[in-house]
């Protein structure tokens, strides 16, 4: 990466987890360009890398993520290839956080909006501070947040995401629990601790078996009931010839911790 995209985008790693922190703050860590190809290129890296187990998606500052750049869209304005690019850059750092084959938590503490609605809404957790807050608010200035709409209404019914893209008003992070956009809302002091705690649970799983599993949770989503049932028996045979597969059965029997292989 870049130096420019090295400081709009924290990366730690520690026992497995690695932190993504947006670092942006004066800039209430918009997703402008350079932001979201920091992103793109940071979990290209992460899809492979053999030391991370559970990524955190977090933010510096009191903006967890604001969405897209208004200021450098307002400058493109006209440019129909620019706006296509970056809409398009944005889907694609969506989809890579799906596609990750490491399960994805946001850690968000203050204020989500559009795009950084979205952001949240793509990850596979998220646990908020209790005065973080969300919306999709892109109605209020003229332009409805198509793209936040694909991750919004796949995480809460359609009625409760129309009410937020048609309203464009701002919810709690109790509603958001409610609705299904975040898993928890805890104090913000306990925010950090919560999600470092659930980080550590998951990572002390085969990464082998996470990989399977989330790939599998997001294919069948899509499938009429009876294909889901069909392509998830193929998915836990095929489970069962893994080596952790084998490690994890015998150890529960013997009533020992298991040693991952992450095959």
């Amino acid at each position: 990466m870049t130096s420019e995209s090295d400081s709009l985008l924290l990366v730690d790693n520690s026992d497995g987890v690695t932190t993504l922190t947006l670092n942006n703050p004066a800039g209430r860590n918009s997703l402008s360009m350079a932001m979201l190809q920091a992103l793109h290129d940071q979990l290209v890296v992460l899809a492979d890398d053999a030391a991370t187990r559970v990524v955190v998606l977090a933010a510096s500052g009191k903006v967890f993520c604001a969405g897209h750049d208004l200021k450098e869209v307002q400058g493109q304005l006209g440019s129909t290839p620019f706006m296509l690019s970056l809409f398009e850059l944005c889907s694609t750092v969506m989809q890579q956080i799906v596609n990750l084959p490491k399960p994805v938590i946001a850690r968000v503490d203050g204020v989500a909006t559009a795009a950084g609605c979205q952001l949240v809404a793509s990850c596979d957790l998220a646990v908020a501070g209790e005065t973080a807050r969300f919306a999709t608010p892109g109605v209020n200035i003229g332009l409805f947040c198509s793209t936040p709409m694909v991750a919004l209404s796949r995480n809460v019914s359609p009625k409760h995401a129309m009410e937020m893209l048609l309203t464009g008003e701002m919810i709690s992070a109790t509603r958001a629990e409610q609705i299904g956009l975040v898993n928890r809302v805890v104090a913000d002091s306990e925010l950090e601790n919560t999600v470092a705690q659930l980080a550590a649970t998951i990572a002390s799983k085969s990464g082998h078996t996470l990989k399977i599993g989330k790939q599998a949770f997001y294919r069948q989503l899509e499938m009429p009931l009876h294909e889901a049932y069909a392509y998830t028996s193929q998915v836990m045979a095929k489970n069962l010839e893994a080596e952790d597969a084998e490690e994890g059965i015998c150890a529960f029997l013997a009533k020992r911790p298991a040693n991952w292989q992450d095959r």
